[in-house]
């Protein structure tokens, strides 16, 4: 793999989760804040490969590659800027908080013949990636019901997370995972009918429970049962599946996984972390190998594609909607998407 140097936007926990995968591919960052805690970020990692650099335009002019960090109703902006500069994107989840949006990215990064990323992480932890190949092996059969659930204290380290109209909510900013995994096992969405019970907007009182259930309708038949909670501070971090098929079933708990744990990044309070596990290699930097060797001549494609990541967020949002409305909402899945099944399925 050829030397790298990356342009990391953001300096909070999903950016200190990154940053050492980077640093163990060999990788020199740059890293740029609007808030100075880039600075605060280099000085952890003095004697490392990382600098901070005083604006966005120095970061780009430097890097390979863009990996985008900041809150989500940035990425659009920042993604679109990378791009303009034929520089490769790696984008936290969700890709855009529109799935328009998304699309747009994605349609600049093909245009400019770069890569585009979505870091749906949890593709990358052992017992979902396990779980897929078990499904793709067809050890299960035809998939019938399949449930996840993921919850934890709810975020109050950034003031953003309190307002949907930045952070999409429970759904979009938590479920997104899930769905995304729904759909990498299941295929695509169809139908969605969805439910938030709580107060979404932060008032400044001490934080209140939120949780959504969304139901998923795949075009396969199979039905999608997806749980997200922000619960109270004490709330313990937990992620749960259970796939049933025609011939079998398989299911997983978190917390019954003795290897795996929350790890706080920077100073954090409880229950405020990045789930790791210290039994396997970092899913981030499995994750973050697999983008970087697809940029290579002749590397493999990462199991994560743009086309992913818009799906993704065109989900969650048909959720939000039906929360709102209380009525289900059909899926209408872009004339791109529909090639990329007809393809498949020929």
């Amino acid at each position: 793999m050829r030397p790298l140097h990356i342009g990391l936007l953001g300096a909070g926990g999903i950016a200190r989760a990154h940053l050492p995968g980077w640093l163990e591919l060999g990788a020199r960052v740059s890293v740029y804040t609007v808030d100075g805690s880039a600075q605060k970020l280099a000085a952890e990692f003095e004697g490392r490969a990382v600098t901070a650099v005083p604006s966005l335009d120095a970061l780009l002019d430097e890097c390979t590659a863009v990996d985008i960090c900041t809150p989500t109703p940035t990425h659009k902006e920042l993604a679109l800027a990378a791009v303009a500069a034929d520089r490769h994107v790696v984008c936290e989840k969700p890709l855009a908080l529109t799935a328009g949006d998304a699309e747009e990215i994605a349609t600049a990064a093909e245009a400019a013949g770069v890569h585009l990323h979505p870091a749906h992480v949890v593709r990358y932890f052992p017992a979902y990636a396990a779980m897929q190949q078990a499904v793709s092996r067809g050890e299960l059969g035809d998939l019938a019901v399949l449930r996840f659930t993921r919850g934890g204290a709810r975020p109050q380290w950034a003031p953003w997370f309190g307002d949907p109209a930045k952070s999409g909510g429970v759904i979009m900013d938590l479920m997104v995972h899930d769905i995304d995994i729904a759909r990498w096992i299941a295929g695509d969405v169809v139908r969605v009918h969805a439910q938030t019970r709580g107060v979404e907007h932060a008032t400044g009182a001490d934080a209140e429970v939120v949780s959504a259930t969304a139901v998923l309708t795949h075009a396969s038949g199979a039905v999608s049962h997806v749980t997200g909670l922000w619960g109270l501070p004490d709330q313990r971090f937990r992620t749960t599946f259970r796939i049933a098929g025609a011939d079998g079933l398989l299911r997983h708990d978190s917390t019954s996984v003795p290897g795996y744990r929350i790890t706080a990044q920077g100073v954090r309070a409880a229950n405020e972390g990045i789930p790791s596990s210290p039994m396997t290699e970092s899913p981030y930097l499995t994750e973050l190998r697999e983008f970087a060797a697809s940029w290579q001549e002749g590397g493999a494609a990462p199991r994560v594609s743009a086309r992913d990541g818009i799906e993704a967020v065109r989900i969650a949002e048909a959720a939000v909607e039906s929360s709102r409305t209380g009525r289900a909402v059909e899926i209408r899945t872009s004339a791109k998407a529909v090639e990329a099944i007809e393809e498949v399925t020929r």
